[in-house]
């Protein structure tokens, strides 16, 4: 249970009140609210394991106990409703009343307390601070997600870039190869062209010479 024990009081005069435990705390409280100057102010007192939360403004006092491990935020979401509440209850026509007795609205304001105490005690409103911080986790999360991608993203991009650049390293010594070869064929054709050519001349020297004579001189007569 994080809201123990709440009160609305005009200077120390309690109006009304509501307590979710079985404690005591009468004594605390009418101390704490001895302690209050009647200015407008907002403080946190220590008692204990628990911490006494107030507001004092317009000459009342909204004052509410709660476990130390709740904070401060929590308590004081609880104290601005419960303000709020106050001042827009049909009761609060009476308000200005001097005489308005101790407990004088506990009758009609009392559930309004402990109906908000059970609120905030069992699904509080969520605080804006803390959606806010919640939000900005979630954009913190994804923004993370979206760096992931794009590293990963980046280091597929280097792989593919890698591979690139091996198959244009392979490209190139292909092309190269192929030069060569084609370098290698020419010159072939050329020495087979050339040894064609020797070949037929010396064919038809042999043949000129069955008819003419070693020496070619075919039209010479002695």
């Amino acid at each position: 249970m994080s809201l123990i024990h709440a009160l609305v009081a005009k200077g120390p005069t309690i109006l009304a009140e509501h307590k979710a435990g079985s404690r005591d705390f009468s004594q605390a409280t009418q101390t704490i609210l001895s302690k209050i100057p009647p200015n407008n102010s907002k403080l946190t007192y220590v008692w204990e394991q628990y911490l006494f939360h107030y507001i004092s403004e317009g000459g009342f006092t909204y004052l509410v106990m709660a476990d130390d491990s709740v904070g401060r935020r929590l308590p004081f979401s609880f104290l601005h409703e419960l303000q709020r509440k106050f001042l827009e209850a049909p009761s609060s026509s009476s308000l200005s009343d001097p005489e308005l007795p101790a407990y004088g609205l506990q009758g009609s304001f009392a559930p309004t307390i402990a109906n908000l105490m059970h609120t905030y005690n069992t699904a509080p409103p969520v605080d804006e601070i803390a959606r806010a911080q919640t939000e900005l986790n979630q954009v913190k999360d994804i923004m993370v997600q979206n760096v992931e991608q794009i590293l990963s993203r980046g280091e597929r991009i280097e792989l593919l870039v890698d591979k690139t650049d091996v198959m244009a390293g392979q490209a190139t010594a292909f092309r190269r190869g192929a030069r060569n070869v084609r370098r290698q064929m020419w010159w072939r054709n050329k020495k087979i062209l050339c040894l064609s050519i020797l070949v037929a001349l010396v064919l038809l020297w042999i043949l000129l010479a069955q008819f003419c004579g070693a020496g070619l001189r075919c039209g010479s007569k002695k």
